[in-house]
C-alpha cells in the first residue's frame, strides 16, 4: 500500500526544479527541497544533502531524488535494515527519462514510480520479479486492502514463482485481473475477507476496507467509545483492519472524541449534513442507522446497532474520500510582508495542503507557485466581512480554506475579521469548522529589521485609518503613546482619500518629541522596489508615504548610527538609565 505521508522531492540544481514541479502535480502535498545557493522557487532549502535525505528517510517520508540512483544508494546505505519500515525511495533522471524505484517495496514504491513515470510518458524501471511476472504486488496491495500476514508473503511468492497455483476465495478485482496462476484446485490460497481469520503459511489474507463505523452522538470518553467499537467488532468476528472510516453527522464534527477514535483505528472521519440524512430517517432508520446506510449504501448490511454506534458492511471496499465530507478547516495565514523567504514553514505547509485560497488579489499573488492547483477566491481589499463569510461557508462544505493576509494575520488583518463574523453573524454550520491562525512576520518587524532595531524597547502599533474607528480615538492613542515615550509603528498611514491624518499625527508627536526624532520609512518591504530610509520627525509629511509604507517613530531614546560604509542604522536602547 502506498505511504499516506506526503513525499519529499529533492533537487540539487535549478535545472531539476521544472521536472520536480511536474512530478508534484500528481502528488498532492509534496514538498520540494532544494540545495541552497543552487536552487530557487523551492519550499525548503538545505545545505547538506546527506543529512537532509537521511533525516527524511528516518521520519518515514517517501523520497523522490532527481539525481543519480547511486547518490541515493550511498547516502541511505547505512540506514537500510528493515524493509517493512522503509518509506518509498525513487530516483528520477534530471530530464525525466528514467524513473527507478530503489527502496520501499512494502510501502508502494513501484506504484509511486509508475505514477511518476506516467507524467513523463516513460515506463518505470520495475525490477521486482513477482511484480513483473504477475502484474501485481502482493506485498503492497492497493488502497482499500490490507495484507494481514506479510511475514508469510515471501515464501508464498517464492512458491508462486516456482510454479505453484493459487486459488482465490473472495472478490478482489486487482487480483482477478492480474497474471497470477489462478486455479480452483491450487495448493496455495488467497482469501479476501473482512472476517477474523487465522493465517497459515500457504494462505495470504487480505482484509478489504468494507466496514463502516457510524456514530450519532458522543456520551462517553475516547477510551469508552473505542472499547465499545472493538467489542462490537469482536462479537461480529470482524477484522479491525477492514474498518474504512468513522462516519457521523456534521453536527458533531467538532467533537474531539470522534477524531481520537478514528486516529486510534487508523482511519479517516467523514460527515453527513442533516439534509443527507433526513431522507433515510424518513424511511424509518434511526439517526445512527441512517449514518451507517449513508456510508455503505442501501446494499450494505447493518451488523450491529445500538443507540450511538452502528457497524455496517459494504459489498465493496469503501472509499471514504467520495462519501460525505471531511470536517472543514479554515486557516488564517500571514505570508509576511512580501518575499516567500519570509513565509514560515507552517504557512507553506498550509498553502500546500489547502484546497481553496481566499484573499485580496495582491496578497494571493504573493503566494506564487504555492497557489498552483488551488481554487482562488479573489476579492477587493475592503471586503473583509464578505470575504470572511465566504471563507467560512467554503470550510463548512468540508474544504480546507486558507485565508491569506500579508504580514501577520492577527495585526490589522483577516484573523480579526473571521472572529468578528463568528461572533456577530454566526451560522450553525460554522460550528463544525476547525479554525487555526498561523502567524507571519509583521510589516513593523520587517521595517525594524531592515534598519536595525528601532523597536528594541517598549513600542506600540497604531493604525492611522479612520475607516473602522473615529479619528478622535486615534488622536488620543497617538498622544498617550507619545507621552508614554513608546516607539510607535504607524500602519495605513496614507491613502488616496486620506492624506491629512499623517500631518495631524506628526503635529501631535511634536508636542512630545524633538523635531530631529528618527523616523523610519519602509516601503514595499520584501517586494521588488523595497526602500528603507530615515528622516527627521519634522520632515514627516503625506508626500513621503502611501499605503505600502510602514512608518516607525522613534522614542526619545532612539538613536541613529552612521556606518562607515555610508549606511544608517537606527536602534532604541534597552536601558533608559
Amino acid at each position: 500500500m502506498m505511504s499516506k505521508v506526503a513525499p519529499a522531492v529533492v533537487v540539487l540544481g535549478q535545472n531539476s526544479v521544472a521536472v520536480a514541479r511536474k512530478i508534484m502535480s500528481v502528488l498532492p502535498g509534496a514538498t520540494l527541497y532544494g540545495l541552497a545557493g543552487r536552487t530557487s522557487e523551492i519550499d525548503v532549502s538545505f545545505s547538506n544533502f546527506g543529512e537532509t535525505v537521511r533525516e527524511l528517510f528516518a521520519q518515514g517520508t517517501p523520497l523522490i531524488g532527481i539525481c543519480a540512483a547511486g547518490i541515493l544508494i550511498r547516502t541511505l546505505a547505512p540506514m537500510i535494515s528493515d524493509k517493512r519500515q522503509e518509506p518509498p525511495v525513487v530516483a528520477v533522471a534530471e530530464d525525466g527519462s528514467a524513473v527507478v524505484p530503489l527502496l520501499g517495496g512494502l510501502s508502494g514504491v513501484n506504484d509511486l514510480a509508475r505514477r511518476i513515470a506516467e507524467v513523463f510518458d516513460v515506463k518505470a524501471a520495475i525490477t521486482t520479479t513477482g511484480d513483473i511476472r504477475f502484474r501485481t504486488a502482493l506485498l503492497s496491495p492497493p488502497s482499500g486492502y490490507h495484507l494481514a500476514n506479510p511475514d508469510d508473503a515471501k515464501t508464498f511468492i517464492s512458491d508462486l514463482l516456482a510454479g505453484a497455483q493459487v486459488k482465490l476465495e473472495g472478490i478482489a478485482p486487482w487480483l482477478t485481473n492480474s497474471q497470477l496462476p489462478i486455479d480452483p484446485d491450487g495448493n496455495l490460497t488467497i482469501k479476501i475477507s473482512d472476517r477474523l481469520l487465522n493465517p497459515t503459511p500457504n494462505c495470504l489474507i487480505y482484509h478489504p476496507a468494507t466496514i463502516a463505523i457510524a456514530l450519532s452522538e458522543i456520551s462517553g470518553s475516547n477510551e469508552q467509545i473505542l472499547a465499545s467499537i472493538q467489542q462490537l467488532l469482536a462479537a461480529a468476528e470482524l477484522a479491525p483492519a477492514s474498518v474504512a472510516g468513522v462516519f457521523a453527522p456534521i453536527a458533531i464534527a467538532a467533537n474531539p472524541a470522534i477524531h481520537a477514535v478514528a486516529s486510534a483505528l487508523g482511519v479517516p472521519t467523514r460527515f453527513f449534513t442533516s439534509n443527507q440524512l433526513e431522507n433515510l430517517q424518513s424511511q424509518g432508520y434511526s439517526l445512527t442507522q441512517a449514518v451507517a446506510v449513508a456510508a455503505t449504501g442501501t446494499d450494505g448490511e447493518l451488523i450491529s446497532t445500538d443507540a450511538e454506534i452502528a457497524i455496517a458492511l459494504s459489498p465493496e471496499p469503501i472509499d471514504p474520500s467520495i462519501i460525505g465530507q471531511p470536517r472543514g478547516r479554515l486557516a488564517v495565514i500571514g505570508t509576511g510582508p512580501g518575499s516567500q523567504q519570509w513565509m514560515s514553514p507552517e504557512v507553506k505547509e498550509i498553502l500546500k495542503s489547502a484546497t481553496d485560497l481566499v484573499g485580496y488579489t495582491t496578497y494571493l499573488n504573493l503566494v506564487g507557485s504555492l497557489a498552483e492547483g488551488k481554487q482562488r477566491h479573489d476579492s477587493d481589499n475592503r471586503e473583509e466581512i464578505s470575504r470572511a463569510e465566504m471563507a467560512l461557508d467554503l470550510a463548512a462544505e468540508g474544504r480546507y480554506v486558507a485565508v491569506v493576509s500579508s504580514g501577520d494575520p492577527g495585526i490589522y488583518a483577516m484573523a480579526t475579521a473571521i472572529f468578528e463574523v463568528l461572533d456577530h453573524h454566526a451560522k450553525p454550520e460554522w460550528d463544525s469548522i476547525e479554525i487555526h491562525v498561523a502567524p507571519g512576520i509583521s510589516a513593523m518587524q520587517a521595517a525594524a529589521a531592515a534598519i536595525g532595531a528601532p523597536l528594541g524597547h517598549d513600542f506600540c502599533a497604531i493604525s492611522l485609518s479612520d475607516i473602522l474607528k473615529p479619528w478622535s480615538i486615534i488622536e488620543q492613542r497617538i498622544a498617550a503613546a507619545a507621552e508614554a515615550d513608546f516607539a510607535i509603528a504607524f500602519y495605513n498611514p496614507v491613502s488616496k482619500e486620506r492624506t491629512w491624518q499623517l500631518t495631524e499625527a506628526r503635529n501631535i508627536l511634536l508636542r512630545y518629541r524633538t523635531p530631529n526624532t528618527p523616523v523610519v520609512l519602509g516601503r514595499n518591504l520584501g517586494r521588488t522596489g523595497q526602500t528603507v530610509k530615515v528622516i527627521a520627525l519634522e520632515e514627516l509629511a503625506p508626500a513621503v508615504a502611501d499605503m505600502r509604507t510602514m512608518i516607525i517613530i522613534g522614542s526619545s531614546k532612539t538613536k541613529t548610527i552612521q556606518r562607515s560604509d555610508g549606511s544608517v542604522s537606527v536602534y532604541t536602547p534597552r536601558r533608559y538609565s
